[in-house]
């Protein structure tokens, strides 16, 4: 009887360690650089071993606004090639496509900039606090166009906190 219960513990175990949620996934304050102030509330999530994100509000401005800065510009690969200024930026998911390359590393993907509808490849790497150079849990957002790019660092919320920014 021993073990049969050590083995169904440690199936148990295997089995939570494989299913555990990558530390990238959960919620995230977009920061602007400049000003240090929020921009926006993200949902970063896993599904079908792909990652993907989400607005969920915006600091400052109307949540229903839409992302006309993006008009005219479509993506086959994104929303079935909808015109990206007709969606609403809460709600529409602007990443998506990341594979894993290690714990808490994503490339391979795309995020498109709801404020001009430009479409960059997409790089995402999770910090973990250390009480140094990350204060808090930090999602470092890096966007490319070809070797160049650039590195937005968004900061750990709660799910209230993400979709709570007005």
């Amino acid at each position: 009887m021993k073990k049969i219960i050590a083995l169904f513990a440690a199936v148990l175990l295997i089995g939570t360690m494989c299913f555990a949620a990558d530390p990238a996934e959960g919620f995230w304050i977009s920061v602007d650089e400049k000003t240090n102030q929020p921009t926006a509330g993200w949902q970063i999530w896993q599904e079908g071993g792909k990652l993907s994100g989400k607005i969920l509000s915006l600091a400052d401005l109307p949540q229903d606004q839409i992302a006309d800065g993006g008009k005219g510009k479509h993506y086959d690969n994104f929303m079935n090639g909808v015109d990206v200024g007709t969606l609403r930026s809460v709600g529409t998911t602007w990443i998506w496509d990341l594979s894993k390359t290690a714990e808490g590393k994503w490339s391979g993907g795309y995020i498109i900039d709801p404020g001009d509808g430009k479409r960059y490849a997409c790089e995402i790497t999770f910090h973990k606090a250390d009480g140094k150079k990350y204060k808090v849990d930090t999602l470092e957002m890096r966007g490319k166009v070809g070797p160049f790019g650039r590195s937005q660092f968004w900061k750990g919320a709660t799910e209230a906190e993400a979709s709570g920014l007005r």
